[in-house]
C-alpha cells in the first residue's frame, strides 16, 4: 500500500510534506489526518527543520474531508462524531501553532477542510489553476473547525459570502481577498515555493518561532498596556539572546550569521 503521506528534505531545513491519496483527490480521511499530524508534531521539535511546505499529490491540493467517511459518520454516536471532529481540529490548530514556519502549496482543488489547511499555514501560493470553496452549506453541513482560520485570512465580510454562498474562488480572487499570498504559473508552484521558503529560513529560528508567537497572542487581544509590556520584554528577552547578538554582528561585519552555514 502506498504511503498516505510523503515526507521529502528538498534543501537544508525545508521539509515537504505531500498528502498521498491522489485517487481520492488527498481527501482527510483518519489515517492522513493523523499522519499529517504526526508530521507536524516530529518538525515542531525537531532542530534541523527551518520550514515545511504542505502540498498535494495528483490533480488536487486537498478536496477536503472524506465523503464516505463523513457520510459513515451520520449513523455514529455524538461521542465518535466529536472525536472525529477534534482529530480534524486538533491538526489545524497544531499547524497553526507550529513553532516551524510553513507554506501552502495549492493546486487544483482545495474544499473544505484543505482551505483550511491553506488558511492555517502561515503562507499559501497557488498555482493558476487553483480553485477553492466553503462548500459545506451545500451539503447540509457548516464549515465548523476551519472558521477561525478562515476569519483570520480572509476576515469576517468575505468569509460570510464565500461560507454562505459556497461559491468557487480561483487563485486569483483568492490572491485579493489574501486567502493566498501569490499565484504563479502550475509549472512554476514548486519553485516558488522552495524560494519563499529559502527566504524564511534566513530568519534566525528562535526569532521565527518568538515572531509566530507574539503574533497569535496580538491576534487574540487589543493594544493596550498590557499588550504594550508583553511584547516589550519579547523584544529585550529576544535582543539579549545569542541569535540577536550573532545576527546583530554578522550584520555589522557584512557576513553571513551562523544559522545560514
Amino acid at each position: 500500500m502506498p504511503e498516505i503521506l510523503l515526507e521529502s528534505a528538498v534543501a537544508p531545513g525545508i521539509v515537504r510534506l505531500t498528502l498521498n491519496r491522489p485517487n481520492e483527490r488527498n481527501a482527510l480521511d483518519r489515517a492522513l489526518i493523523e499522519a499529517l499530524a504526526a508530521a507536524i508534531a516530529h518538525h515542531a521539535t525537531h532542530p534541523p527543520t527551518r520550514v515545511m511546505l504542505i502540498a498535494g499529490s495528483g490533480s488536487a491540493f486537498c478536496a477536503g474531508a472524506d465523503l464516505a467517511a463523513m457520510r459513515a459518520l451520520g449513523t455514529a454516536s455524538y461521542a465518535e462524531n466529536l472525536t472525529e471532529a477534534r482529530r480534524l481540529a486538533d491538526l489545524l490548530a497544531a499547524l497553526h501553532e507550529c513553532p516551524k514556519p510553513s507554506i501552502a502549496c495549492v493546486h487544483g482543488a482545495a474544499i473544505g477542510g484543505g482551505l483550511g489547511l491553506v488558511a492555517a499555514c502561515d503562507v499559501a501560493i497557488a498555482a493558476a489553476d487553483a480553485r477553492l470553496r466553503l462548500p459545506e452549506v451545500r451539503l447540509g453541513l457548516a464549515p465548523a473547525v476551519i472558521s477561525p482560520y478562515v476569519l483570520e485570512a480572509i476576515g469576517p465580510r468575505q468569509a460570510r459570502r464565500y461560507a454562505l454562498t459556497g461559491e468557487m474562488i480561483d487563485a486569483e480572487r483568492a490572491r485579493q481577498i489574501g486567502l493566498v499570498h501569490e499565484v504563479v504559473a502550475p509549472d512554476a508552484l514548486a519553485a516558488a515555493a522552495l524560494a519563499l521558503a529559502d527566504e524564511i529560513a534566513s530568519g534566525a529560528p528562535t526569532a521565527l518561532a518568538a515572531t509566530k508567537a507574539l503574533f497569535a497572542d496580538a491576534r487574540r487581544t487589543e493594544p493596550s498596556t498590557a499588550t504594550a509590556e508583553r511584547t516589550a520584554r519579547v523584544l529585550a528577552e529576544l535582543r539579549a539572546g545569542p541569535e540577536a547578538q550573532e545576527g546583530l554582528a554578522a550584520a555589522v561585519e557584512r557576513r553571513i550569521p551562523a544559522w545560514r552555514r
